[in-house]
């Protein structure tokens, strides 16, 4: 894609089309070689996703396609992926961090109700994908961020405020769930702007995940404490403040500007950090 420019444009299509395809065959094999059958299905949305970002190609070169498709489907597959993979490691984090320092209540126990609020969540965000202007998927949006609520706080979240590694996944999942609602709430009145949605998903949700989930995995992958040490809890302070800032920049057109530049400073700062803080773990021996 750097050189994408001078290129023709069917070969850079083909070029970045392929790579998603090529992600989910690879996965799936890989899946399937440790027979680790529970997670067969991440293969999909990463097909959904390659579909996806084809029609966004196929839409910047002309193609009759429906417009904006491509990326809104990207967002709301992503979106899924995070409430799922949350869904499955934010609970059970949270219950052994607190197994650990004997201390009680615990996370709730999984039940088949709980699946309701993530259905509510995952057709809101599928039927925006295709019809971003019906009324009633803005309805359903706004419900399935309330029914996530009592969910969310059911983890235990509000008692993780000692270890930043574990709450911060539970404010990037608190992320999915305002910018869920905002989209619905955009859907249905031009108060709220769907650029702070989209934003709220985005800087928020996707931003946290990532930062949050990397440092987990780099940690504990190379050997290291499970623990949050300053450059992390700063690192989380940034990412926070860069989708504060740009989802504010959305309603304050005065200072649009302003709070844009301190959004790309900090979510800037955040990745750099990482950069600088967990490329040696990365790139050296794992701790014995």
């Amino acid at each position: 894609m750097l050189v994408s420019s001078w290129l023709p444009l069917w070969l850079s299509i083909a070029v970045d089309a392929s790579f998603l395809p090529l992600l989910s065959a690879t996965a799936a094999n890989e899946i399937i070689a440790s027979r680790n059958w529970r997670n067969l299905a991440m293969p999909v949305p990463v097909a959904v996703l390659a579909a996806a970002n084809l029609l966004m190609h196929l839409e910047i070169a002309g193609a009759a396609v429906p417009p904006g498709l491509g990326w809104r489907l990207g967002l709301a597959t992503i979106m899924i992926l995070i409430s799922v993979v949350g869904v499955r490691i934010i609970p059970v984090f949270t219950r052994n961090w607190l197994v650990n320092r004997r201390s009680g209540p615990l996370p709730a126990t999984p039940s088949l109700l709980d699946r309701i609020p993530l259905g509510l969540l995952h057709a809101g965000l599928i039927g925006w994908a295709f019809a971003p202007h019906f009324p009633p998927f803005g309805i359903l949006l706004i419900l399935a961020a309330i029914a996530n609520c009592p969910r969310l706080l059911g983890w235990q979240g509000l008692r993780t405020f000692a270890e930043p590694l574990l709450a911060i996944l539970h404010l990037g999942y608190l992320w999915l769930i305002g910018g869920s609602g905002l989209l619905g709430a955009s859907m249905l009145t031009d108060i709220i702007p769907l650029s702070a949605a989209i934003h709220a998903m985005t800087a928020g949700a996707i931003g946290t995940m990532v930062l949050a989930v990397m440092t987990r995995v780099s940690l504990g992958h190379t050997g290291r404490s499970l623990h949050a040490d300053s450059a992390t809890s700063l690192m989380y302070v940034a990412i926070t403040g860069a989708a504060i800032a740009r989802i504010s920049a959305a309603f304050a057109t005065a200072s649009y500007m302003p709070l844009l530049e301190l959004s790309v400073a900090l979510w800037i700062a955040a990745f750099g950090i990482f950069l600088i803080h967990y490329g040696p773990f990365l790139a050296s021996a794992r701790v014995k």
